[in-house]
């Protein structure tokens, strides 16, 4: 397994931060499998996957550069700079341009776990990359980045909620499959078996992506390093069950579209993120909800959650056939 050396200091110094381009690179990964885990991303692939063939139809050389760099194991580095907070995808995606073109060669020889094919062997690589991304941001991310921000706050905030209930260890455990906290100061990152680092003392940050096959490391240096996560799964998708109209026409659409999220528990902050309705609307959906019965509400830690009921979940079940058991939440 790969691990890293992580004293106190830099654990409680890191942060979360929200990357335009790590959003892309994981929105690209996608395209590169074409392999859904959910409804949400079955339809975005849909909307997709066709163009972004035929784009790499058209262009060969790109074609073999992403399959050469998104290795079974290791990812090309240049195509993954580092996250730095506050960053816009042009000021992100401009690192991956100005990548030198030998580093680039070197880098896809780690991810090929060979040697580079002669097509790959040319100085304009970082600069497809760049222009690949580019598309994928522009025709795939951009036109959704506003709701997608808004469900990528709402996983930052549950995971600070983590942090303050049970520590780093009890939020590390939960961030991806083969990321825990093995104690004595050492992260584990991933379960392939890379060499220990030593990031004592330096700049740490983790970062949400929705789609959700996909999670790496990166870094630069010695100074800075990244793990990247998928987000919580009924954040990624919020349309992964639709409202029954039974449901809608009597609650409205938009109430019963809140009341169907909360099979799982979810706070105010996260209803607004994936409904994209207004904080007072959910306000005012979760009290007739509550006032009805049909949700209760629970706190965890400093976090407020909402869950349906018993009730609640009958009435869900009536209109959509069995569903999976509700989770109660007490005080």
């Amino acid at each position: 397994m790969g691990w890293w050396q992580v004293n106190a200091d830099t654990l409680a110094g890191s942060r979360f931060v929200l990357s335009p381009l790590a959003e892309t690179f994981a929105s690209l990964r996608l395209l590169h499998t074409g392999v859904a885990t959910h409804p949400g991303e079955r339809r975005w692939l849909d909307a997709h996957l066709a163009a972004y063939r035929r784009r790499l139809a058209r262009d060969p050389v790109t074609a073999l550069l992403v399959r050469s760099g998104l290795g079974p194991e290791w990812i090309a580095d240049f195509l993954t700079p580092t996250p730095r907070a506050g960053e816009t995808f042009a000021d992100e995606v401009a690192r991956v341009r100005e990548a030198a073109p030998e580093a680039a060669r070197a880098h896809l020889t780690v991810s090929l776990r060979g040697p580079l094919p002669p097509r790959l062997d040319r100085d304009d690589l970082p600069e497809r990359a760049a222009t690949l991304l580019a598309y994928v941001w522009e025709e795939t991310v951009r036109p959704h980045w506003p709701r997608r921000r808004r469900v990528l706050e709402a996983d930052v905030a549950r995971r600070t909620a983590q942090v303050g209930r049970g520590g780093w260890a009890a939020a590390l455990d939960a961030l991806r499959p083969g990321t825990r906290w093995l104690g004595e100061n050492r992260l584990q990152v991933n379960a392939h078996e890379y060499p220990p680092r030593e990031i004592s003392g330096a700049e740490l940050v983790f970062v949400p992506v929705t789609p959700q096959r996909v999670g790496w490391v990166s870094w630069e240096g010695t100074d800075r390093y990244a793990l990247v996560y998928p987000c919580a799964g009924v954040l990624a998708d919020p349309g992964g069950r639709p409202v029954p109209a039974s449901l809608a026409a009597l609650l409205g659409t938009a109430r019963a579209r809140v009341l169907v999220l909360l099979d799982t528990p979810l706070s105010t902050s996260q209803l607004v993120a994936v409904t994209g309705q207004g904080l007072g609307s959910v306000g005012r959906h979760l009290r007739v909800l509550l006032d009805a019965g049909l949700v209760e509400r629970g706190r965890a830690g400093r976090s407020v959650l909402y869950a349906r009921t018993a009730a609640g979940q009958v009435l869900v079940e009536a209109a959509t056939g069995p569903a999976p058991a509700g989770v109660s939440i007490r005080s």
